[in-house]
């Protein structure tokens, strides 16, 4: 299983719209809006790398509002309250 952390730049006033859309895979367990550079952070649990490609094919791509994105891959457990 690969958790990634998907940090997105979408178009202007289009973040709603994006979330309700990430909203309805079920490999996406949370999503942000977030003040900064990006827009929307996105939490994405995945079986391998396989997983992730088809997460950015079939889902990420293909939300036309998304301008940029980068994801984060993480690499061990953190901490969590």
């Amino acid at each position: 299983m690969i958790t990634a952390f998907i940090l997105i730049i979408m178009k202007s006033g289009d973040e709603n719209k994006v979330i309700e859309k990430l909203k309805t895979d079920p490999r996406v367990k949370e999503v942000y809006k977030v003040c900064g550079e990006y827009d929307v952070i996105v939490k994405i649990e995945v079986e391998g790398i396989s997983g992730l490609n088809d997460f950015r094919d079939k889902v990420l791509r293909k939300i036309r509002e998304a301008v940029m994105s980068e994801t984060l891959i993480a690499t061990s457990y953190g901490w969590e309250r």
